[in-house]
């Protein structure tokens, strides 16, 4: 049978006696009509603040088309080419295959081109890596932001690139002479071309250090993999030979290690043969993955690693603690899973704990999981912020003669970036390398402006042995230069980068193959030499025994990245602020993250105002001796209780006026989770949050569905997808005997079908983001949204449901009782999450189309 549960967008939706919810469910325009500022006298109108909307509204359907039609469009004329192009047809995209490495995203693209000017970007499906997320599809626009570097500047001014040279291979050559560090800082850098530059740098430098850093590092996975497999790197995870999945606190359909996991992951979720993975998550934040968990247990970030420790003792030791509670019990049930699955089976984990990480690989090489490959590598995350903070003590001792940084915006992203960028004063050439203005090239002396990825060469390794190439699409927008060039610039290197390129490939990876088929299909896979890769013996035991040391706080705080923003190299691109997040629905803001316990222990709350929305208190953040004031909070449900989070990537300086929003969370990084004191502070934050807007209340039955597999596998499709029925002459009928228009002729013409799999969907929102750039859907700014007024063509919904489902309610004796429904619907601390993605159809009979004050919508065949 069909699912019966209570679902809901909102708490605010489960106030039976919700006037907001009442009013938004009837209301078309939530905002009431400002009739008195314009029926009045004359003074009135000529002073009124009315716009052209609400004055169409008011009037009506038929005033707005007569007015309208009386009214000449203007003439916009189209200038032809004089002598057209060969290889361009107006209105006719080309595509090319291209990369994206920005440090924090890797993924093999197409490029759609319309008449010399890239305008989408599609996953490349020839390629393995050729996944795309929000942030990938949003970094068309940046391309042309506004508030790009349209030159290098020298001592924060305007300068041209001879200038900069010849100052800085000066003073570089005076640094040569005296023996002095020269520090190169990089995101990660998964070009081999490029390495090879900053090593002839090196050599023609010396002492030259070159060291990776990444906003969001994962230190504790790649020494814990280094310690047992003998190579600083991170394991590649296929979930499609998945069937069972137990994560503790790894947001893999996130941004966890990189991403790109959520191709394999659902496959497996796909029912084949009466079967399909099964998902167990412990987490204390409610993420992407835990929402699409089959069993979610809400955990602190300090019990994660009770849940690590338990695990390992249960599956490698065979020991099975008999401790009397909920999460010892789902424990014992997911390790059975586990031990049952054998080689199907994985256990990941987002702790930054190198001894946790120590104890997910030696679980997973106990079991011997086919899902993880210690072979083909992943070239992501490999910063080492050990050697970051040495550099930094340095910086501050005057033993850095010169820094370089490309690809980083440390001034911006280290916990202690202000006093990082104070310390820059104190090293003698700081040179930055740089799209746009941030925090970093603010400190430094000398900016050389590169251009977008999307104007530049270049290659990328994602993983062992899968190389690809990154090739322009648009002629360079401004005075920009690439990095590799720049090097080769300052090491008297003949050539361009691209001949360096070309040349390197041809030698060494291509294997006789042609540059220009590679070049057109972007990506070549070059075959490793056999290698048989054995376990060093470490010490697993001892790992566990220094993981039990960890010690829980009262209130314990973590920080995460957003699908929307990640680590906020991208914050200027308005697609990705105004992106709602795929759990609260929230854009153009971050916000503290809590239960319902912790805020009503700390008297905090939010609340909706009567169009629909969101309002919240205000908190200070002290963690680790930092505060961070002003922060808004967000209940959560299923968050867990005596935990708090905030995302990174927001609080930039110096963007767009609209775009300074949220605050800075990098000064909270540090271990598993900070021990946190929160306090309220006076103010009222207004929300951007469309949870409660398209509210269906009492309709979702029709809209979002959900079964179980042995329903899905033992009985008729009519019984766990029923069709809705309607009422009509007193009879209850199908939908197709109910229509408020006369039939649509539909007999001509190519006819489309468009399905979503909602058993594979996990409300990544790459989809909203693709829209836009399809569409050039237009931003509206955080006002607009809070007055239901978003422009998103295609959303994905979020619902919640009671977690008492009717398997647990026979399992806990309560099925069929009053206790039941009261479980089934009431909020719950710790719900269920279902996606559902909402999308133009397309109708024949459109209803947007009739009710449209300003026939904005029309139809044609």
């Amino acid at each position: 049978m069909a699912s019966n549960k209570k679902y809901w967008k909102s708490v605010e939706e489960l106030n039976e006696n919700s006037s907001i919810v009442e009013k938004l469910n009837k209301n078309e325009f939530v905002e009431d009509l400002p009739t008195d500022k314009f029926l009045g006298d004359k003074e009135t109108l000529e002073t009124s603040e009315t716009s052209r909307r609400d004055f169409l509204k008011y009037v009506g359907f038929s005033t707005a088309v007569a007015s309208l039609a009386a009214c000449e469009g203007p003439v916009i004329n189209s200038i032809p080419y004089v002598v057209k192009p060969d290889d361009i047809i107006p209105g006719v995209a080309d595509y090319y295959a291209t990369t994206m490495a920005d440090g924090f995203d890797f993924a093999n693209i197409l490029v759609k081109v319309r008449e010399g000017r890239p305008i989408k970007i599609e996953p490349n499906k020839d390629s393995e890596n050729g996944s795309t997320n929000a942030r990938v599809q949003a970094s068309v626009l940046s391309l042309y932001d506004n508030n790009r570097l349209k030159n290098s500047l020298a001592n924060g001014k305007a300068a041209d690139n001879k200038t900069v040279d010849t100052e800085v291979l000066a003073k570089l050559n005076d640094l040569k002479a005296k023996g002095e560090k020269i520090v190169v800082l990089t995101g990660t850098c998964a070009s081999p071309s490029t390495k090879s530059l900053i090593n002839k740098f090196a050599e023609t430098y010396g002492n030259v250090d070159h060291i990776l850093y990444d906003a969001v590092p994962e230190d504790a996975a790649l020494n814990a993999f280094e310690k047992i497999y003998g190579r600083r790197s991170l394991p590649d995870y296929n979930f499609a030979h998945a069937d069972v999945i137990v994560s503790v606190g790894a947001d893999f359909l996130g941004d966890w290690q990189g991403g790109n996991f959520e191709v394999g992951y659902a496959k497996g979720r796909v029912p084949k043969n009466g079967k399909m993975s099964r998902h167990i998550q412990f987490e204390s934040n409610m993420t992407l993955t835990g929402g699409n968990a089959d069993k979610r247990i809400v955990v602190k970030p300090s019990e994660q690693a009770k849940v690590m420790i338990k695990l390992y003792q249960a599956i490698v030791k065979g020991i099975a603690t008999r401790e009397a509670s909920p999460m010892n019990d789902a424990v014992q049930k997911a390790a059975s899973q586990i031990k049952k699955a054998g080689r199907n089976a994985v256990v990941v984990t987002g702790i930054q704990d190198e001894n946790a990480q120590l104890l997910a690989l030696a679980i997973n090489n106990h079991i011997q999981s086919k899902v993880v490959d210690v072979v083909t590598t992943r070239n992501f995350r490999h910063g080492n912020t050990a050697k970051v903070n040495q550099l930094f003590s340095n910086m501050k001792a005057g033993k850095v003669g010169a820094l370089i940084t490309f690809d980083t915006n440390p001034a911006y992203t280290l916990p202690k970036g202000a006093e990082f960028a104070e310390t820059m004063k104190k090293v003698g050439l700081t040179v930055a390398f740089a799209m746009s203005v941030n925090e970093t090239t603010n400190a430094s002396q000398y900016v050389v402006a590169i251009p977008h990825y999307l104007e530049s060469w270049g290659d990328v390794m994602i993983k062992i042995g899968h190389h690809s190439l990154v090739q322009p699409t648009i002629n360079q927008l401004f005075d920009t230069r690439q990095f590799q060039d720049t090097l080769m610039k300052w090491t008297n290197t003949p050539g361009s980068y691209y001949d360096y390129l070309k040349g390197r490939w041809t030698e060494s990876v291509l294997g006789g193959k042609s540059w220009n088929r590679t070049l057109h299909d972007g990506t070549i896979k070059v075959a490793l030499p056999e290698e048989e890769i054995k376990a060093n013996e470490v010490d697993i035991n001892a790992a566990g025994s220094a993981l039990a040391k960890i010690k829980g706080s009262d209130l314990e705080l973590t920080v995460y990245t957003k699908v929307g923003l990640g680590d906020g190299q991208q914050a200027n691109n308005p697609w990705l602020q105004e992106l709602p997040d795929p759990i609260t629905r929230t854009s153009w803001d971050n916000y503290l993250l809590i239960s319902r316990i912790d805020a009503e222990k700390f008297g905090l709350k939010n609340w909706t105002v009567d169009n629909g929305a969101l309002d919240g208190d205000m908190v200070n953040v002290v963690a680790n001796g930092v505060t961070v004031s002003n922060v808004p909070i967000y209940i959560q449900p299923g968050q867990a209780p005596g935990s708090v989070a905030l995302a990174l990537g927001y609080g930039r300086k110096g963007l767009v006026k609209d775009m300074n929003v949220g605050v800075n969370a990098y000064p909270l990084v540090g271990g598993i989770y900070q021990s946190a004191i929160i306090e309220k502070v006076t103010g009222v934050h207004n929300f951007a949050c469309v949870q409660l807007q398209h509210t269906i209340m009492g309709r979702e039955g029709e809209i979002t569905k959900e079964t179980t597999l042995a329903d899905y596998i033992s009985k008729p499709k009519e019984e766990w997808n029923q069709e809705p029925l309607f009422s009509l002459d007193h009879q209850e009928v199908t939908q197709d005997k109910v229509n408020l228009w006369t039939k649509f002729d539909d007999s001509l013409g190519t006819k489309f079908n468009l399905s979503i799999d909602l058993a594979s969907c996990t409300g990544c929102a790459a989809c909203v983001i693709a829209c836009h750039a399809e569409n050039n859907v237009p931003v509206v700014g955080k006002e607009e949204i809070r007055m239901s007024r978003d422009m998103h063509w295609l959303r994905i919904d979020r619902y919640y449901s009671s977690d008492m489902t009717v398997e647990r309610g026979k399992e806990e004796g309560i099925f069929g009782t009053g206790d039941f429904f009261n479980a089934q619907t009431h909020p719950s601390d710790a719900p269920e999450v279902s996606f559902q993605p909402v999308m133009c159809q397309h109708c024949n009979n459109a209803p947007c189309e009739t009710v449209c004050p300003v026939a904005a919508t029309s139809h044609g065949r």
